[in-house]
């Protein structure tokens, strides 16, 4: 669950989002060029998100010898980088690529995409190649509603950056996706919990996991939620933590079961 929006913070969204509604349809309605859009985001930033214009948005930041359109930073600490089109221009991926340049030199794990109107949060996964999760992604001008367009916003805010409220939020939408739902379906203490349900139905039939996991892969499970890369990671994700689990009780029984007088850890109780 998302932190709690302070009142402050939400009436300052709030006003912000009905201050900028305006601004950016005119601006769509003339067709404004990217730096004019940099203008305006700029300003978003400081308005509706809350950042000091003059110590915590930058612009043209600086990375090796090219530049990002915008950067947040938060007691010198680098939290976003924003890349800015037009506001006529659609987001594209060759827009992101561009940006994970930019995230890859600086180690930044966020990259903000937007044109004013549409903003699209991506997290950056620093793996061989390089890849991005969207963590979320909406459109201003026409937003799915109004407290969900000030819950995107405090994500993107000052006191949402410094919980790390988009961790958070991304973290859930991720253990919380159809792809990791469908992979847990299909692991063995899913299946057995499955089993245990149908055989209190009737005790005469015999029903195995195996019976079960072919149901979900035939008739139940999409191929959209099995196959494809977005189902590739959060099989390898789900495989790493069961990999750590099972290490953390290894360890746990070696600890026990250790001869009398060796040294074992203790746990402070707090």
């Amino acid at each position: 669950m998302m932190s709690t929006i302070p009142k402050t913070a939400e009436k300052r969204i709030r006003d912000g989002i009905k201050k900028y509604k305006n601004i950016l349809k005119t601006a769509k309605d003339r067709d404004v060029n990217e730096s004019d859009t940099v203008t305006i985001v700029n300003d978003m930033l400081a308005d509706i998100c809350g950042y000091d214009k003059y110590t915590e948005i930058t612009r043209e930041f600086a990375i090796r010898g090219t530049y990002c359109d915008l950067a947040i930073k938060l007691e010198e600490k680098l939290i976003f980088l924003i890349e800015v089109k037009a506001i006529g221009i659609d987001l594209k991926e060759n827009h992101l690529r561009q940006a994970l340049q930019y995230a890859s030199s600086s180690g930044v794990e966020w990259v903000i995409l937007t044109n004013g109107d549409r903003w699209q949060a991506n997290r950056v996964i620093f793996e061989k190649p390089i890849k991005t999760e969207v963590a979320f992604d909406f459109s201003f001008i026409d937003p799915p509603k109004i407290t969900k367009l000030i819950e995107f916003f405090f994500l993107l805010g000052k006191e949402g950056a410094k919980k790390s409220a988009i961790d958070a939020y991304h973290e859930e939408r991720q253990l919380t996706s159809r792809f990791m739902i469908a992979q847990i379906l299909q692991t063995e203490p899913a299946l057995n919990l499955i089993r245990k349900q149908l055989r209190a139905l009737s005790g005469k039939v015999k029903i195995t996991n195996e019976d079960i996991l072919n149901t979900l892969q035939l008739q139940i499970l999409k191929r959209e939620v099995t196959e494809g890369e977005d189902a590739i990671h959060a099989k390898k994700r789900l495989g790493a933590a069961s990999r750590v689990k099972k290490n953390s009780h290894k360890k746990g029984a070696t600890e026990v079961e250790s001869p009398s007088g060796t040294s074992m850890p203790t746990t402070s109780q707090g």
